[in-house]
């Protein structure tokens, strides 16, 4: 029999890879996606699309009428600055729609509920490296607020309405159709101008340490997780930290560049280190070695050249 799964956010960068992985396995695939920043470009025409909005009450209507075995949520107000600049608003998104998803999923009889969580956002400043599961949460943002929240509500469902939850911090996920806009990751933004020829700028000294995980691994856990039994909150990473100016040197080998990179002022309160500790996940979910960054770079840089018109690039 062939499983019907939904994808919220399926027109995103990390949702139009999912849905392209279940159709793969044979599954029927439907996409919720108000298209805010999602891109129709991404969309699978193999897969149901019902453009909506999470806030909006016909949305849930929308998943009634579906009734997927699982659903698998990604959507979301993913810009850090907005959640700052309204919290409000942003938890209206991130927080009130999100439980009214899972109370919906619990009317609807879904099998599973997996959730795009955030270990770099949630957890804060370390205390220790890398950062477990158990480390304590301490989120500097709203946006990591909304997703420790979720995260409770999410326990709350699992254990007193029976929906079987499975919660996946995310480390910071770079690769093909990461958008260059908005809040757009680093290795998106690099990418773009080192290939335009343009110059990068690197926020303070760049000795700022991130966890960088390669969208194709974090593809890989969500159909393990979507395939078994297991329930609970794991981190998705690689357990290596690459700091700011490391990244912008591999990405300039890769593009060919020897143009230094810009060094502009700190952003305030940006958090200096993250790493996660993702050995549970590997274990319980039987996952080989992650990607390594060198290769994932080399993969993403592939990508955006591809996508650009083929022209001389000035100032390499």
């Amino acid at each position: 029999m062939t499983r019907h799964v939904l994808v919220t956010g399926g027109a995103g960068f990390i949702g139009s890879h999912l849905v392209d992985a279940y159709l793969e396995r044979g599954w029927r695939v439907s996409i919720l996606d108000n298209l805010s920043t999602g891109d129709r470009a991404n969309l699978n025409p193999r897969a149901q699309f019902i453009e909506a909005d999470l806030c909006d009450p016909a949305a849930m209507d929308a998943v009634r009428e579906l009734r997927p075995d699982l659903i698998n949520h990604h959507a979301a107000q993913i810009d850090v600055r907005i959640s700052v600049s309204d919290p409000a608003a942003d938890a209206e998104t991130n927080i009130v729609a999100s439980v009214r998803l899972l109370q919906t999923a619990v009317e609807c009889g879904v099998k599973k509920f997996l959730f795009a969580s955030s270990g770099g956002a949630m957890y804060g400043e370390p205390v220790e490296v890398p950062q477990s599961e158990s480390h304590p949460a301490h989120p500097l943002s709203p946006y990591g607020c909304a997703k420790l929240t979720v995260e409770h509500y999410m326990h709350y469902f699992r254990e007193v309405q029976k929906l079987p939850t499975v919660a996946l911090r995310y480390a910071n996920v770079y690769g093909p159709r990461q958008s260059t806009k908005g809040e757009a990751g680093v290795v998106a933004i690099f990418t773009d101008a080192l290939l335009r020829g343009a110059e990068a700028t690197i926020n303070g000294d760049g000795g700022q340490t991130r966890d960088f995980v390669y969208v194709g691994d974090v593809v890989a856990a969500n159909m393990a997780m979507s395939d078994s039994e297991i329930t609970g909150a794991f981190n998705v990473g690689t357990g290596v930290e690459t700091s700011v100016v490391e990244l912008y040197e591999i990405l300039a080998r890769n593009t060919g560049t020897t143009r230094a990179a810009k060094h502009g002022p700190a952003k305030a309160g940006e958090q200096m280190r993250s790493v996660l500790d993702a050995r549970a996940l590997r274990s319980v979910a039987s996952l080989g070695e992650f990607v390594t960054i060198e290769e994932g770079l080399k993969n993403t840089v592939e990508w955006f050249g591809l996508r650009r018109p083929q022209s001389p690039l000035s100032d390499r």
